[in-house]
């Protein structure tokens, strides 16, 4: 992080905004700001609403540091003021955009940013552009009955999981800093009608930008054929310049490249155990990147069957297991938006098709460097895969834990013969278990060590693996400390009562999740039995 002064010594004076969505796309001609349908524009001028008392919670310096921002910035009076909405940097254009959505499988018409508002694009040292976008700064025209504000303990959950995912490998947004309003904001957290108030917040979003899929989604259900000819235009010589002019093989191009980063990051989900929770198409970025952090989750007990949101438990469409299938599902609804700019269903289906492929090529990857192999040799390594996905749900196994240990097993490869017991094979696995495992699977889970030691073996003849390099390259890619919902929740109950630090050690924490920090080892742990049902700490509603 660079520690070079502002260059007139003011606060936030070097941020140099280049907002090209503003300058570049069409906007709602009206300027008032109360609930409507909005035609043939991709985004509404808004300001944020004025927070009575704001007071900074956290930043997060890797963001900073993209931003150009120094500590003496983000610490302070004027960066509380602009990143809680209460004033406006000089090249600042706040916007709320347009956009539509499949939500749970069915179409929801016109969304749009409604608790969302883009403050600009900064370009910073580098020549990056950067969007900033506060979420919970007010209501927009897309707010619809809802008041566009939000609360510390989803803005802070936000601002630590983007943070987590950026750090582990996973695609994703950042988030910048998190703010208090000094406003109370009611919300009825389990829709059973009992609101509360709580306080009210602000997070500052940041990614290269913010268009979902549900931006070409609207633009063809309204039939606005030529402003979806534009937004494809105007994505492709911004975010995909690699892809060439905008034209017809052009706009195959970038399907079958978001397919391909869409492919790459729920693979890196699925590697690390998160669980998104809200796959809707409005929740999809056409850059590839984990957006909406609403009800998310790990898994702790390993189950494909699990999803962390309340309001998905009786369907479970956006389960861990199934959300391969359900970025799929959504990229079908992404190619029949781009279809009118290409009208022939074959190159748009060899797309979808590339997804298929990738993904298989990237999950095969991940599932032999999780074992420490160098690479998927299909003859063993798919019932070598298969046979541990299938034995790791018979019981309550903490995924995150069972892989970290796994680096623990000893192969024995320099032994033509293992004689240990199943009790003496799997005992470096006994941190990841809830209860102790039962002898049928003690004795399951011995066989597949034995299959997985005879693999081991085959990689040493071949190429001189030793446990050391294994262990070495299975913990660069299993991580020790993920973002367990009962740790976020303990940072909100204690932010809650104006105690911060929490937060800020969960922040370093989650800067090197790979890392043994021994300092740190009370976070590498199965989850409490008091977080299996308290509120917040395994399941979470869709409320702000």
């Amino acid at each position: 992080m660079t520690d070079t002064p502002s260059s007139t010594g003011e606060p936030l004076s070097q941020l140099t905004f280049d907002n090209r969505l503003v300058k570049q796309l069409p906007a709602d001609p009206l300027r008032d700001n109360y609930p409507r349908q909005v035609p043939n524009a991709i985004y509404s001028f808004v300001n944020p609403q004025r927070a009575p008392a704001p007071q900074l919670v956290a930043y997060a310096q890797d963001v900073a540091a993209l931003l150009d921002l120094t500590p003496e910035d983000c610490t302070s009076e004027r960066f509380v003021q602009v990143f809680t909405g209460n004033e406006l940097l000089p090249g600042m254009e706040p916007h709320a955009t347009c956009y539509g959505g499949h939500q749970f499988g069915q179409w929801a018409g016109q969304l749009g940013d409604g608790r969302a508002i883009n403050l600009g694009e900064v370009k910073n040292r580098q020549g990056e552009h950067w969007t900033l976008q506060l979420k919970g700064a007010g209501p927009t025209p897309y707010s619809r009955t809802a008041d566009g504000n939000a609360v510390l303990r989803s803005s802070l959950r936000e601002l630590l999981c983007s943070e987590a995912m950026h750090h582990l490998g996973v695609p994703t947004t950042r988030a910048l800093s998190l703010t208090l309003t000094g406003d109370q904001v009611q919300r009825d957290m389990f829709y059973d009608g009992n609101p509360e108030w709580e306080p009210g917040a602000v997070v500052c979003r940041v990614a290269p930008s913010f268009t979902r899929f549900g931006h070409f989604e609207i633009l063809t259900a309204r039939g606005e054929v030529d402003l979806l000819r534009q937004m494809a235009d105007f994505t492709l010589r911004n975010d995909f310049p690699e892809l060439g002019p905008p034209g017809r093989d052009s706009y195959i191009a970038l399907l079958k490249e978001v397919c391909v980063r869409t492919a790459r990051m729920i693979a890196h989900w699925m590697r690390v155990g998160f669980v998104h929770g809200v796959m809707n198409t409005d929740n999809m970025s056409i850059l590839g990147l984990t957006i909406d952090y609403g009800p998310y989750g790990w898994l702790e007990g390993y189950d494909p069957g699990w999803t962390p949101n309340t309001t998905d438990a009786q369907g479970r469409r956006y389960r861990f297991g199934h959300q391969p299938q359900m970025a799929l599902w959504n990229l079908l609804q992404l190619a029949n938006a781009l279809y009118p700019l290409v009208e022939d269903a074959a190159p748009l289906e060899a797309a979808l098709d590339e997804y298929r492929r990738e993904y298989l090529r990237s999950f095969q990857r991940d599932s032999v460097a999780k074992l420490g192999l160098p690479e998927y040799r299909p003859e063993t390594d798919d019932k070598l895969t298969e046979d541990l996905q299938r034995l790791l749900p018979l019981v309550e196994t903490d995924m995150t834990i069972f892989y970290r240990c796994l680096a623990d097993f000893d192969p024995l490869v320099d032994q033509a013969e293992d004689s240990r017991s199943d009790a003496q094979l799997i005992e470096p696995l006994l941190p990841a278990y809830y209860s102790p495992p039962t002898e049928e699977h003690q004795q399951r889970t011995a066989d597949w060590l034995r299959q997985y030691r005879e693999r081991l073996v085959q990689e040493w003849v071949r190429t001189g693996l030793d446990q050391r390099q294994r262990r070495e390259r299975m913990n660069r890619v299993n991580p020790k400390y993920v973002l367990r919902n009962y740790m976020a929740q303990q940072a909100i109950d204690a932010a809650e009562q104006g105690d911060f630090s929490e937060v800020y050690r969960l922040l370093e924490l989650l800067r090197n999740p790979y890392d043994e920090q021994p300092q740190s080892q009370r976070y590498f742990a199965r989850r409490p039995e008091w977080a299996r049902r308290r509120p917040g700490s395994s399941m979470l509603s869709c409320s702000s």
